[in-house]
């Protein structure tokens, strides 16, 4: 059930995509996983609600609420039905676009106007007008990206670093921004409350994480040299190390169980 949508040209220097997933449409209870990727998402959700499990214990989320960087897998819970519309946007831009003080949390509840736009986008949902539901949001953040000036530097820093996959060292990142180490990391750190490194890392834990989900005989030293790991071990400590399990049983369990996916991974996994 899952569907892209591009963004208008205009945003695609601050959201990587619209979405929409039902990732559960059952009427019993299920937990999702959401494994860490390079981007933070603004998650709205119809439905049976959804609740985030903190250790053991269920916490109710409001619609929307933000996932911001994770650096291990998040667990959530739904009662029932439960569909989702998501915005994924790069690190370094989605406080601004909210205009919220950036943090370092996973999990972020926020009160903000863009909750309005709820009981509209869960009519379009009811109607099963999807494409609807993308063009409120569209516009909404066309109106919001009109009164932020986006910064051309971290702009700069994100395209290097997306097209190397995370694999530049810093010093490289802020000479493709055309800035100093120590400038550069300053303004990440604000915009995201993420160093570089942080951001560098989940991207190409990514790379590795999509591969080995569409394509779980792929070799892993092969993978770990093209992209630029010390090692084969290098490559399995950092993907252990944010997905709490090693490469060669994610590959197992993809294998036996895989979903559907489209080329861009999407981190809900229904237990």
């Amino acid at each position: 059930m899952h569907q892209e949508f591009a963004p208008p040209e205009i945003l695609q220097d601050a959201i990587k995509c619209f979405w929409y997933d039902m990732p559960h449409a059952g009427a019993q209870a299920k937990g999702f996983e959401v494994i860490p990727d390079g981007y933070a998402e603004i998650i709205f959700h119809f439905g049976g609600g959804c609740s985030i499990v903190n250790d053991g214990v269920l916490q109710p989320l409001p619609s929307p609420f933000l996932t911001g960087l994770l650096n291990q897998p998040v667990f959530f819970h739904t009662e029932s039905r439960l569909e989702i519309i998501g915005i994924r946007c790069f690190p370094w831009t989605v406080f601004d676009l909210l205009g919220l003080p950036s943090e370092k949390h996973r999990v972020h509840i926020f009160e903000h106007p863009i909750a309005g736009l709820h009981p509209r986008l869960n009519q379009c949902i009811l109607a099963g007008n999807i494409a609807e539901a993308m063009d409120v949001l569209k516009q909404y953040f066309l109106d919001a990206h009109a009164h932020i000036a986006m910064d051309s530097m971290l702009f700069k820093a994100g395209v290097a670093m997306s097209k190397a996959k995370g694999t530049l060292p810093v010093s490289q990142v802020a000479a493709a921004a055309h800035a100093t180490v120590r400038t550069l990391e300053r303004k990440f750190k604000q915009s995201s409350g993420h160093t570089v490194k942080d951001v560098s890392a989940l991207m190409r834990f990514e790379q590795v994480r999509n591969t080995l989900w569409l394509y779980p005989d792929t070799n892993l030293a092969g993978l770990a040299a093209e992209l630029d790991y010390t090692d084969q071990p290098h490559l399995s400590r950092e993907f252990k190390r944010f997905c709490g399990t090693t490469p060669a049983a994610f590959a197992r369990k993809a294998k036996k169980g895989k979903q559907a996916v489209s080329n861009d991974f999407v981190g809900f996994v229904q237990d």
